[in-house]
């Protein structure tokens, strides 16, 4: 299935199938009580998603919406499930898809970690560099999901973005 940028793959609280994200980018929302929205995750190529329901259903967490055009594959939960109780090598698998995302969370915890706002927008660029080639971070998140991902106010996101841009 293709979905264009903009087009969302499934919402919160639903249930449904899993999906292999076989190009583009997906990022991951989740809407609180209060209406406000927060950018949770980012799927890259390769993963098979919700990772939450990859050995068991459960309902989606978090809403997916294509940041740019990506290629998904529709994977009936019922045949997946039925289909890791017969086959190990579908189990390790599995296993690696959540270690690889377990790296990844790792160096986001980095970037979370880093001293300075600047030193975080920098690994963020470095981390998203390796997924959105050629587009630049700002042609694919606002400021204020950047923010939210990195834990900074989108004020400070547009001054680092900006003093950046002076550097050039």
């Amino acid at each position: 299935m293709q979905l264009h940028k903009g087009e969302t793959l499934f919402r919160q609280g639903d249930e449904g199938p899993l999906f292999h994200l076989k190009s583009g980018l997906l990022k991951i929302v989740r809407t609180h009580e209060d209406g406000s929205v927060h950018l949770m995750n980012i799927i890259v190529p390769g993963e098979m998603i919700p990772h939450h329901s990859l050995i068991t259903p459960g309902a989606y967490h978090g809403t997916a919406v294509a940041l740019i055009a990506s290629e998904v594959e529709t994977l009936s939960a019922a045949e997946w499930y039925r289909s890791l109780e017969d086959d190990a090598a579908k189990c390790r698998t599995v296993a690696l898809q959540l270690q690889e995302k377990l790296r990844m969370m790792q160096k986001r915890i980095d970037q979370l970690t880093a001293t300075t706002p600047a030193e975080k927008l920098r690994l963020f660029q470095l981390w998203f560099q390796d997924y959105i080639s050629p587009f630049s971070l700002t042609e694919v998140l606002t400021q204020d999901e950047i923010g939210q991902f990195i834990g900074l106010r989108r004020e400070t996101v547009n001054r680092l973005l900006r003093a950046q841009a002076s550097e050039t």
